[in-house]
């Protein structure tokens, strides 16, 4: 699932006509580098959710992407919707949106935000395999904090545990990438209150639910050191824009 549906506040006015996951990075649209890593993983299926300026994320990538020969079905990534701003009025926040697309998404699958620029991250089917067989409700990937989130999101112990440290604990901290591997249990009771398909259009974020596994020893968590950015204000855009000639 790709997390497409925020208006991008922080990214106005470019925001004001332009979804955030279309603005370009470095001559492709935001959204389009996790596609490709998707695609070129094998991954054939992907859910977008959407809010802000929705139809233009639709009407961009329409329904599948990277098909080179209509004969040949393993080059196609097959896209579905899950429209939020039209079905709600707003976006669901996360937790909300992955409730809601649920009934579209398998036992674990794939999470990474659309508006995170990381050319470097693969999208690896063995570490699918690991995450199923460990039991785990999430795998996050964390990153070194940035300047913008200096503290950083979660602790990690030696044998790959996230950890939900107080705030008063000094040890380490890094910051949650946004990508991740996701057991739908996690969206179920006692993890989660909100019925499949969050009918209702419930709005809920997906940190509570991380911190709940993670107080019972549920959630694993790696640090990933490739190039990684959140694309949350005009000025790492074009920084991104300035350094893309240093991009293979």
């Amino acid at each position: 699932m790709l997390l497409a549906a925020g208006r991008g506040e922080r990214m106005r006015p470019l925001t004001d006509t332009i979804p955030k996951p279309l603005l370009m990075v470095r001559g492709l649209p935001l959204l389009q580098w996790h596609l490709q890593a998707l695609h070129e993983a094998g991954v054939d299926q992907v859910v977008i959710n959407t809010a802000w300026l929705g139809a233009q994320i639709s009407d961009h990538f329409l329904s599948v992407f990277g098909l080179q020969r209509l004969s040949d079905k393993r080059k196609q990534l097959s896209i579905s919707y899950s429209h939020e701003g039209a079905d709600f009025g707003d976006a669901l926040e996360t937790a909300g949106g992955i409730a809601r697309a649920l009934p579209q998404l398998g036992p674990v699958f794939w999470l990474a935000a659309g508006d995170v620029f990381a050319p470097d991250f693969v999208f690896d089917g063995a570490a699918v395999s690991a995450f199923i067989a460990s039991g785990h409700l999430a795998h996050l990937w964390l990153v070194p904090n940035p300047g913008h989130n200096a503290r950083g999101d979660f602790g990690l112990s030696a044998d790959g545990l996230a950890l939900n440290l107080p705030a008063d604990d000094p040890s380490p901290r890094y910051t949650y990438s946004t990508i991740a591997l996701l057991r739908a249990e996690l969206f179920a009771p006692p993890w989660c209150d909100i019925p499949a398909g969050n009918p209702a259009g419930i709005k809920a974020p997906l940190a509570p639910l991380l911190r709940r596994a993670m107080d019972n020893g549920r959630v694993s968590a790696q640090v990933y050191t490739g190039r990684w950015t959140d694309v949350g204000t005009p000025e790492r855009l074009a920084e991104l824009n300035l350094t893309s000639s240093n991009v293979p």
